[in-house]
C-alpha cells in the first residue's frame, strides 16, 4: 500500500512538473513574440519565375497585417471581441495583401491593433497590449502596435498597419522603426475596415529603408524611374519647439546630414503655424464661430481639431449603428470621443479647411521639398501611466500629426537612436503624389542620418559648446527670414537670442544694427555697430555699413 501510495505521489510529481514546463513553454512563446499577432498562419507566393526572368520583387521576405486587414477563411477582429462574435469570417483576401504576396512575400500572421483601431497608445486590454521591444515597460504606440512591434522584434521583414491619425507614424516612432503613410488615395483601401474614410490611409513598417522602398513600389505600383533628390529641405522651427527632448538632439542631426549630402543652400526654415494661418483662411470663419472673433488658438491646434473631427464623424458614420445596437464594452477614453456631441453643421467648414490645407502644403514643398518636423514630441509614456490621455499631451501630438492627415500628404517616420534610454525619430513630408521621391529621399538620407545620429551621441564632451553654437545660426537665420519679410521687430527678438548663445559672433551683432535702423533706433544700432568691429573691424564695417539685407551675413 505505501509502495502503491509513493508511486501515485511520483506519478503526481512528473504530472506537476509537466505542467509547470508546459506552462514556461507558453510564457517563453508568449515573449517570444511580445504579444505582436493575434493569430498566425501562412500565405505563400506563387513559385518564383525560372531564370533568365528576373526574381519576384519581395521575394524571401515576410510580413504580418493588423488586424483590420480581410484575409480569405479568417476573422477580421477590429481589436474587439465582440466584433468578432457579430461578424462572418470573411471571404476573400484584402486586394493589398494579394499584392503583396504575389509579389513574392510570405504573410504569416495579424498583429494586434487598439479597440476598434481608434487610439494612439497601442493598449488593448481584450488581447493585451504588445510589448516594446525598443523601450521596456513603455507603449508601443497605436493603433497598428502590433505591426510595429513585429517589425522592431524582428519577427518580420516588414508589416502592414493603417493610419488615420497616426496609427503607422506613432508606433513607428516609439518603437524605433521606419513607419510610411502613404499620400491619401494612393493605396486601395478595399478589404479593410474603415475608420475614418478621409484621413485612412494603409500603411507599412520596416527596419531596412531598401525594404521599406521596395515594398512602396509594390503597393504604389510604380514604373522605374530616375531617382531624384530633394532640392530644399524645410526645418518646421516652430514644431522643433514642442520636443520634450533636446531640439538639437533631432533637428541638428538632419542639418548636418543635409549639409553633407546636398550643401547648406538647400536647407531653408519655416513657422509652419504662421504660414498655415496665412494660407488657410478657413480657419479664421472657424474660429470666429468657437469663440466669437477672437483668433486665441494656434492654427496647428485648429488643424488638429479638424482632423480629430474628421476622425470621430466618420467613424460615427460607419460604425455608430453597430455600437449602437452591440454596445460593446470599450475603453473610457475611446468611448468619451465616440460618443462626444458634433456639430453636423460644421462639418462644410471642416472640409473647406482640409482643402485649403492640403493648397497650402503643396505650395510650400511643390514637387521637391521636403518639411522636416518631429514624429511626436513626446518620448513613448510608461505603460499604466495617464500622461497620454491628458490634454496637452494630445494636444501637442495632434498639432504634429494632423499636417499630414489634414492635408493628404505623405510622411515618413525615421528613427535617430535614443535619448534617456527612450527611441526618438523624425518625420519627412513631401507634397501629395510624392510617394516615390520621399521614398527615395529616406533611402538617399538614412545611412548620413544613422551616421550623425552616432556622432552626436559620441560628442559627449562638447555636447553643449556645439549645440549652443548651432542654435545661435539656428535663431540667426531665423532672423535673416523675419528681416526679409520686414518684420524688424521679430528679426531684433532673433538677433538677440543668437547673441545671447554665442556673444562673439560679429555678425549677429551688425545684423541686429540693420533691424534697429529699420525701426529708427539710431543708438542701438550704433552701439551694435561699435561691438562688431569691437570683434571683427573689417566684418562689422562691411555688415552694418554695405550690406542692406542681413540674409548675406
Amino acid at each position: 500500500m505505501a509502495s502503491h501510495s509513493a508511486n501515485l505521489w511520483v506519478l503526481l510529481g512528473l504530472g506537476l512538473a509537466g505542467i509547470l514546463l508546459v506552462t514556461r513553454k507558453l510564457r517563453k512563446a508568449v515573449r517570444e513574440d511580445f504579444g505582436a499577432f493575434i493569430e498566425k498562419f501562412q500565405l505563400l507566393p506563387p513559385p518564383p519565375p525560372p531564370p533568365p526572368k528576373a526574381p519576384h520583387p519581395l521575394t524571401g521576405l515576410t510580413f504580418a497585417v493588423s488586424d483590420v486587414f480581410d484575409i480569405d477563411g479568417h476573422e477580421t477582429g477590429f481589436g474587439h471581441p465582440d466584433w468578432v462574435k457579430t461578424h462572418e469570417k470573411a471571404s476573400w483576401t484584402s486586394p493589398v495583401v494579394t499584392t503583396l504576396v504575389e509579389g513574392g512575400a510570405t504573410c504569416i500572421g495579424k498583429t494586434v491593433v487598439d479597440e476598434l483601431a481608434y487610439g494612439i497608445s497601442g493598449e488593448n486590454k481584450h488581447y493585451g497590449t504588445p510589448e516594446n521591444p525598443a523601450a521596456s515597460g513603455r507603449l508601443p504606440g497605436g493603433s497598428s502596435s502590433g505591426a510595429a512591434v513585429a517589425v522592431a522584434a524582428n519577427l518580420v521583414d516588414f508589416s502592414l498597419g493603417v493610419d488615420t491619425v497616426g496609427g503607422v507614424r506613432i508606433p513607428a516612432a516609439f518603437c524605433g522603426i521606419l513607419g510610411f503613410r502613404p499620400s491619401h488615395g494612393a493605396v486601395s483601401h478595399v478589404g479593410i475596415i474603415p475608420i475614418s474614410t478621409s484621413l485612412d490611409t494603409i500603411g507599412w513598417f520596416a527596419k531596412d529603408p531598401n525594404i521599406l522602398r521596395r515594398v512602396g513600389h509594390v503597393l504604389l505600383q510604380l514604373p522605374y524611374a530616375v531617382q531624384r533628390s530633394p532640392r530644399q529641405i524645410i526645418i518646421a522651427d516652430d514644431c522643433f519647439q514642442q520636443l520634450k527632448i533636446p531640439v538639437d538632439r533631432v533637428a541638428q542631426v538632419v542639418i548636418k546630414s543635409t549639409e553633407k549630402l546636398f550643401g547648406r543652400q538647400l536647407l531653408k526654415h519655416e513657422n509652419v503655424e504662421g504660414y498655415l494661418k496665412s494660407k488657410v483662411p478657413s480657419l479664421k470663419e472657424f474660429q470666429s464661430k468657437k469663440s466669437n472673433g477672437e483668433f486665441k488658438t494656434s492654427s496647428t491646434s485648429l488643424i488638429a481639431n479638424v482632423m480629430q473631427f474628421l476622425q470621430r464623424h466618420e467613424f460615427k458614420q460607419n460604425h455608430a449603428e453597430w455600437i449602437s445596437l452591440v454596445k460593446p464594452v470599450l475603453d473610457p477614453a475611446i468611448s468619451a470621443q465616440i460618443y462626444e456631441t458634433l456639430e453636423i453643421l460644421d462639418t462644410v467648414i471642416y472640409r473647406s479647411i482640409r482643402d485649403e490645407m492640403r493648397s497650402a502644403i503643396q505650395y510650400l514643398l511643390k514637387d521637391d521639398g521636403i518639411l522636416v518636423i518631429p514624429t511626436i514630441a513626446d518620448p513613448p509614456p510608461k505603460i499604466g501611466g495617464k500622461e497620454i490621455l491628458s490634454e496637452s499631451y494630445q494636444s501637442r501630438a495632434c498639432s504634429l500629426l494632423s499636417i499630414a492627415s489634414v492635408s493628404g500628404c505623405c510622411q515618413v517616420t525615421i528613427p535617430l537612436g535614443f535619448h534617456n534610454k527612450c527611441p526618438i525619430s523624425v518625420s519627412f513630408i513631401a507634397r501629395h503624389g510624392g510617394d516615390r521621391f520621399l521614398l527615395d529621399t529616406v533611402h538617399t538620407m538614412y545611412t548620413s542620418l544613422q551616421e550623425q545620429v552616432d556622432i552626436a551621441s559620441k560628442s559627449k564632451v562638447s555636447k553643449n559648446v556645439i549645440s549652443k553654437e548651432q542654435s545661435a545660426e539656428i535663431a540667426k537665420e531665423k532672423g535673416n527670414e523675419a528681416f526679409k519679410d520686414k518684420q524688424w521687430q521679430k528679426a531684433i527678438g532673433f538677433y538677440t537670442e543668437a547673441i545671447k548663445l554665442s556673444g562673439t559672433i560679429a555678425t549677429y551683432y551688425s545684423n541686429r544694427a540693420l533691424a534697429y535702423l529699420e525701426l529708427g533706433s539710431y543708438l542701438q544700432a550704433e552701439a551694435d555697430c561699435n561691438q562688431a568691429i569691437t570683434l571683427d573691424k573689417k566684418r562689422g564695417d562691411s555688415c552694418c555699413f554695405l550690406h542692406p539685407t542681413p540674409g548675406v551675413a
